[in-house]
């Protein structure tokens, strides 16, 4: 370990208890998907405490925060995710609280250097367990001129490579006729009957399909009252794909299948995008491989192969704007399913602390890396252009 990576490992240790508060703090205040007040606050007071300009609600969502600590020596431009939102009933059964306090941690760390080359910033990201909002960071600009984006995630495994499903959210809503349902049958058009073909429809496209492809949905409105025709019918739809371009394909597909759906009743069908659509997550083999050296410097050896995560994260869009990584680092035995109770009480216990602090020195080290070695940068752009 050279002596830069140990004083930032140092400075780790040093902030340990403060960053293992914020951790516990979070976790034992659980917040949903845009109402996390309690935990932008906290993150951001932290990161104000320790010298970093912190803007609020940017990008139009009142709980992302931005916060910027720029050296007087110029280099690159790196950003830390921090993602803080808790699940409904479960509380932070994925986490959370632990990618957020590390993630500021990080930053932290690294501002502590005097030698310390170009900026660092941390995104603060709601809501990644409902719509997902580094879609709209994104989309408004938050990761302009970054040179890499950095987290991590806890899982049951030390994966540096995981790609991830492609996302959209569909909603159908099929148009037809009211009518009593004995009396005036004739005059009705079933929205009911509409969204029946269409699942009898989507059951025959799930055959023609790749196994990698998935589609699931749930009639959300079907009618009222069994003696009234329904003039209304609403079905959801989760589709997913390994590529974007493979699931603009599929969305075609399904939407054609809705169209003759519709038709056989004389019904009319309008559809939308009820959630904000996720692109497949791209690992940056380059980064990946520097996190995973850095994992090693740490004693780390069990490492998992790269994995295909079967679920869809807004960090995706993220790696399509800039070189990206979104590793998982086993927490405890790695026996907790996440989403679950368990595996939020195992995130406020001691293999939740031991897990920030591993977390917190593995990706300040890989930010110093990216910040002060210039071919490791160089090689990192050209893999992402490689690519995009």
């Amino acid at each position: 370990m050279d002596a830069i990576k140990a004083f930032y490992r140092d400075q780790a240790q040093h902030l340990h208890k403060e960053v293992w508060e914020i951790a516990r703090q979070i976790g034992e205040h659980p917040e949903l998907g845009y109402k996390e007040y309690f935990a932008s606050e906290v993150l951001s007071n932290f990161l104000k405490k320790h010298e970093f300009e912190v803007k609020k609600g940017v990008a139009g969502v009142e709980t992302a925060f931005l916060a910027c600590f720029k050296s007087n020596i110029p280099g690159p431009k790196i950003a830390f995710l921090a993602e803080y939102d808790a699940l409904p009933g479960v509380g932070h059964g994925c986490g959370h609280n632990l990618i957020g306090a590390a993630s500021a941690g990080a930053a932290v760390v690294l501002s502590k250097s005097l030698e310390l080359p170009g900026e660092i910033i941390v995104v603060g990201s709601p809501a990644e367990e409902t719509s997902g909002a580094k879609v709209t960071l994104v989309e408004e600009g938050m990761f302009k001129g970054v040179d890499a984006a950095i987290m991590f995630h806890p899982g049951s495994q030390n994966v540096p490579v995981i790609s991830s499903l492609a996302l959209d959210a569909l909603e159908f809503t099929f148009h037809g006729r009211a009518a009593h349902a004995v009396a005036a049958s004739y005059f009705g058009i079933n929205a009911l009957d509409a969204v029946i073909n269409f699942f009898v429809g989507i059951n025959s496209l799930k055959k023609q399909i790749p196994q990698d492809m998935k589609i699931n949905g749930v009639i959300t409105e079907g009618g009222t009252v069994p003696n009234i025709i329904p003039d209304r019918a609403v079905a959801r739809f989760y589709l997913r794909a390994r590529k974007r371009k493979d699931l603009d394909e599929l969305r075609e597909q399904v939407i054609r299948c809705a169209e003759g759906a519709a038709a056989m009743v004389s019904a009319k069908m309008t559809w939308k995008k009820f959630e904000f659509s996720y692109d497949e997550m791209r690992t940056n083999l380059t980064l990946a491989d520097c996190f995973t050296k850095n994992l090693r410097e740490l004693g780390i050896h069990h490492i998992a192969p790269p994995q295909t995560a079967m679920g869809s994260v807004d960090m995706g869009n993220v790696s399509r704007a800039v070189p990206a990584i979104h590793p998982y680092l086993a927490l405890g035995s790695g026996t907790e399913i996440p989403h679950t109770k368990e595996f939020a009480k195992a995130a406020l216990s001691s293999e939740g602390e031991k897990l920030v602090m591993l977390a917190m020195q593995i990706l300040a080290f890989t930010g110093s890396d990216v910040l002060r070695d210039k071919k490791l940068l160089q090689q990192i752009k050209k893999e992402f252009r490689s690519k995009s």
